[in-house]
């Protein structure tokens, strides 16, 4: 059963830095084993949502119940980040996350993905994006081969 009726989506406010901090590093672990070890603390992920994600991106929470389930933030037309809770996953959330953010960039948005990351990529097919160019991971902290992917208001998806 799908959940995103259930949900709402709104502006993140500096009081969400903790849980959105929770989310991304939970998703991370969760979705993305291939990762190197966390180096950052909680704290200090909590200081970056803070000082550099809230301040940097429009950035919007998916709230279901009262409970933020994920989080998404747009700096330009570049989704930097879209992460949901693991236990809400497939749910329909995260394409509600999305469709926000196209909102906001209607002449397209762009994202990086890693290589590895297959259900990322099958979710932004899905969703019409396309491969623009894929890379060694020359450009990412993690040194993990990774893509970037285009949508625009005229893909055929």
């Amino acid at each position: 059963m799908s959940d995103a009726g259930k949900t709402r989506i709104r502006h993140a406010e500096e009081a969400d830095a903790p849980v959105i901090a929770h989310i991304h590093m939970s998703s991370r672990s969760a979705t993305m084993p291939y990762l190197p070890p966390q180096k950052r603390s909680y704290e200090q992920v909590t200081r970056w949502v803070h000082d550099v994600v809230l301040k940097q991106c429009r950035t919007w929470v998916a709230v279901r119940d009262a409970e933020i389930t994920g989080y998404a933030a747009l700096d330009g037309d570049i989704l930097e980040h879209l992460y949901l809770n693991p236990d809400a996953r497939r749910q329909g959330i995260g394409t509600l996350l999305l469709d926000e953010a196209r909102r906001h960039s209607p002449d397209g948005v762009s994202l990086h993905v890693f290589q590895q990351n297959t259900d990322a990529r099958a979710f932004y097919e899905r969703h019409g994006f396309t491969v623009l160019c894929t890379t060694d991971g020359d450009r990412n902290m993690e040194n993990l081969p990774d893509m970037t992917l285009r949508w625009t208001p005229d893909s055929t998806r």
